[in-house]
């Protein structure tokens, strides 16, 4: 199983290379499932490799000079915040007995999975539907709907923070639609986003997590050898069209997970 982690952690970089937002979804199931991490600790690890791999990703991007870096300002204070302050605070606060239905007892663990889950069914969406005019070239002069940003901005970053995803399935439209940015340009600074926001939240990590910082680092350059392939393989294959195939795949694993987590305990 640890060798397909591995496999499976490669896959996680060459999907984000490939299709910008949602590849980095894939990261808490990689870590709960095929390397038997805790759900809490794997969502405070995912934080760490989305945000190390995002980084490396962003790269290519700022020296094609597709990074807006005001934008990426604008949205991203309010996302670190949040996202610091969801891990320093409101994920430790959350009890590790939360409720029970019956004879089913919702832990803490199963708590973040079910939100996974959720949030993976609802990437899917985003990813299985087709593109209009939030894939499209943005033409015009910039604005910022400040308000919106900041909204977005915000439950962003606390969503990030509860289950460690990046959240650029939600960035990206957001971007384009609220800061009028080109489709290039918007994974280029919501790449840049995600890093700043999820290595920070990694960082504000609340409570005593002892971090195995050999194990993190070895699947984050499994990762980042995948985004690599993934930038590579961009050139010869447009993401666009496999975008809608990853979207089925991540909703079979939303399902699957909340299918395990309630039924099969």
């Amino acid at each position: 199983m640890e060798i397909i982690g591995y496999i499976a952690s490669i896959l996680i970089g060459v999907a984000l290379g490939l299709i910008g937002g949602g590849g980095s979804i894939l990261t808490v199931p990689v870590l709960v499932y095929l390397f038997q991490v805790d759900a809490v600790l794997a969502t405070a690890y995912s934080l760490f490799i989305v945000g190390l791999t995002s980084a490396v990703g962003s790269i290519n991007y700022f020296k094609k000079g597709l990074v807006n870096i005001k934008t990426a300002v604008i949205f991203g204070i309010p996302s670190i915040i949040a996202v610091f302050a969801t891990r320093a605070w409101i994920v430790p606060a959350i009890p590790a007995e939360v409720f029970s239905v019956g004879s089913f007892l919702v832990t803490k663990s199963i708590l973040l999975l079910l939100l996974f889950a959720l949030l993976m069914i609802a990437a899917s969406y985003s990813m299985i539907k087709k593109s209009g005019s939030t894939h499209g070239e943005t033409q015009g002069k910039q604005t910022f709907n400040y308000p919106m940003i900041l909204l977005e901005g915000t439950i962003v970053g606390v969503l990030t923070g509860l289950v460690g995803a990046g959240g650029g399935f939600l960035i990206i439209p957001a971007l384009v639609i609220l800061s009028k940015l080109p489709m290039k340009e918007a994974v280029g600074t919501s790449l840049a986003i995600i890093a700043a926001k999820s290595l920070i939240g990694f960082f504000g990590e609340g409570g005593e997590v002892a971090i195995d910082w050999l194990f993190l680092f070895k699947v984050s350059a499994f990762a980042i050898a995948g985004i690599f392939i993934g930038t590579a393989l961009s050139k010869k294959v447009d993401g666009a069209q496999l975008k809608p195939a990853f979207g089925w795949f991540v909703l079979i694993m939303g399902i699957y997970i909340l299918v395990k987590e309630t039924l099969f305990q």
